[in-house]
């Protein structure tokens, strides 16, 4: 069967992009020595990439609504507008102009008498002309190009790509493509001077072979063009993750004349969104040439997303308000101290940010001092809602709980992010609501962070979870093939129990968690799980698993039906 360059090919795009710019996040920041070594291009790009994805989901969501499928104009458009809106920094900038270039091809509409725009444009040559107006695209955004960059790794990913479109398999294509990027992201230390300085590769070229990487992977259906095996150290100083770049720049000498490290050049990162013609833009883009450098301006249509780097913020604002209308402007004072703002006196010391579903569960952590981010079933908060969250608290020192397996990635950048803040932040891999109780029974603020936050853990590890759930379709489980309409009981993540009784599918869950040993229970009912159900439950193990405790709360969820812990 041939692979197709469609909507849903974009949908697994978006997906495996995020998990990898997700793993990657950490030795992306690590490396990231230009244009300003301030550690974020691996955050920044997972952040942009979050809001595409979202945007995509949203797009599949209103089709579905409607009773319709969305074709490859609409997600790669939706792709776009998403990278667009949510673009963070230099790096996300620009990776939002990538994804505008290569929508200009694909969603082009259709010549005449061309049966569908998805049968016309997900072809290798679409694919191929995609990436060629993609890479030719960041060259026009950015004001001064530069070589050994993002802008040079996307260039060789389109001439590979070009080479293999006569193949006619868009797989073919991308994995061309990936592997184009990926050599000549090894070659940029040699082409950038404080890359070759400090013994890395560019930092947003590393992100774009991941993305590449993702692409190919979505379109074959196989995880063979991860973006792993790139050597992002070249050379003495070696780089790892949580390296701090600006001692990398340092050591290895300082920057050159157009480079600068965090607190060297100008004094501001100044972004927002932008309202305006294409006449406007332009005038625009002399003016803020002359007030500053690194500027990368994206878009079209009338939106536009504005990056640079001035000593004069207002000036670089006021520069937007005569050409139009700028809104969610954010600026970002690259000398900024963590420790300056951590004397701010309304900060505490030390809070926990806790995500979870459902009122009762929200009451419950709020009881135990947390700040809560309550979540609705299929809604997971983006990593900018867990840093508001987290800047909300107003604490120097801050435990975020996610409380979802899922959330993983999205709660390790909004820490990032927090950090580069001045909060000393610690996310607790608790993977279910449970784990996260247990993290909070045991957590004193009194003592230090650091041993808080291994008793945090320890309590969180130290508990099994389960849920009850409902089959939405047939499907295949680990516990063998369920039947819409279902009860599902799950241990530790995978289906354990297929059942129609709710209360007879819970004793068989908690029976199977305690086999192993247990002190106590907790049950954590949801919005449609009755209390009858839940007594039968409290009965059942005070009569079959002796000097075991049970503790019953009401959540309140929509999904689970039931949360179990065992500790």
């Amino acid at each position: 069967m041939p692979h197709t360059l469609d909507a849903a090919a974009v949908h697994a795009w978006c997906g495996l992009a995020l998990e990898a710019l997700g793993r990657d996040r950490e030795r992306i920041d690590a490396i990231n020595v230009y244009p300003v070594a301030d550690g974020d291009t691996g955050t920044n790009l997972y952040l942009t990439m979050e809001s595409a994805a979202r945007a995509v989901d949203a797009a599949f969501d209103g089709h579905a609504a409607s009773g319709t499928a969305p074709g490859l104009a609409d997600a790669i458009g939706a792709m776009a507008h998403g990278a667009l809106i949510g673009a963070r920094g230099n790096s996300g900038t620009i990776l939002a102009q990538l994804l505008r270039g290569m929508t200009d091809v694909l969603a082009t509409p259709p010549a005449p008498g061309a049966p569908s725009c998805d049968a016309e444009h997900g072809t290798a040559d679409a694919l191929g002309r995609a990436l060629r107006r993609a890479a030719a695209s960041t060259y026009e955004a950015v004001a001064h190009p530069v070589e050994g960059t993002v802008l040079t790794v996307a260039t060789a990913a389109a001439d590979a790509a070009e080479g293999a479109v006569q193949d006619g398999d868009v797989v073919a294509v991308a994995r061309a493509a990936h592997e184009g990027a990926r050599k000549a992201l090894e070659a940029t230390p040699g082409q950038l001077a404080v890359l070759g300085r400090a013994g890395v590769v560019d930092a947003g070229g590393c992100g774009l072979v991941a993305l590449l990487g993702a692409l190919a992977d979505a379109l074959s259906g196989e995880r063979t063009a991860a973006s792993g095996g790139v050597r992002i150290a070249v050379g003495a100083p070696a780089v790892r993750a949580g390296t701090d770049p600006v001692a990398v720049v340092a050591e290895a000498g300082g920057c050159g004349p157009d480079e600068h490290a965090a607190g060297d050049g100008p004094a501001f990162e100044v972004i927002y969104l932008l309202e305006a013609d294409d006449a406007a833009v332009a005038r625009l883009r002399t003016r803020l040439d002359a007030l500053g450098d690194s500027l990368v301006v994206v878009g079209g249509d009338g939106l536009f997303h504005v990056h640079v780097h001035v000593d004069d913020a207002g000036a670089a604002v006021e520069a937007g308000i005569e050409v139009g209308r700028p809104y969610r402007v954010r600026i970002t004072h690259f000398g900024a101290s963590g420790a300056a703002r951590d004397t701010a006196p309304e900060r505490v010391e030390r809070a926990v940010v806790a995500v979870v579903a459902g009122d009762g569960l929200a009451g419950l952590c709020t009881e135990a001092g947390a700040c809560v981010v309550s979540v609705r079933p299929g809604e997971p908060p983006a990593s900018g809602e867990l840093v508001q969250a987290i800047r909300q608290a107003r604490a120097r020192e801050v435990v975020l709980l996610p409380n979802d397996a899922e959330l993983r990635h999205t709660a390790a950048a909004a820490a990032g992010q927090a950090r580069a803040e001045g909060v000393r932040v610690a996310v607790i891999p608790t993977r279910a609501a449970v784990q996260g109780i247990a993290a909070l029974a045991v957590h004193e603020p009194g003592r230090s962070f650091d041993e808080d936050v291994v008793a945090m853990t320890s309590a969180a590890g130290a508990t099994r979870y389960g849920e009850l759930g409902v089959a939405e379709r047939q499907s295949w489980t680990t516990a063998g093939v369920c039947q819409a309409g279902d009860v599902l009981g799950l241990v530790d993540g995978d289906v354990a129990v297929i059942g129609a009784d709710p209360a007879a599918v819970a004793a068989d869950v908690l029976d199977r968690m305690l086999s192993a040993g247990g002190e106590m229970v907790t049950l954590v009912l949801g919005a449609d799980f009755p209390q009858r159900l839940a007594d039968r439950l409290e009965r059942h193990v005070r009569e079959h698993h002796l000097a075991v405790d049970t503790v019953v709360y009401a959540g309140g969820q929509q999904a689970p039906l039931l949360l179990i812990g065992v500790e």
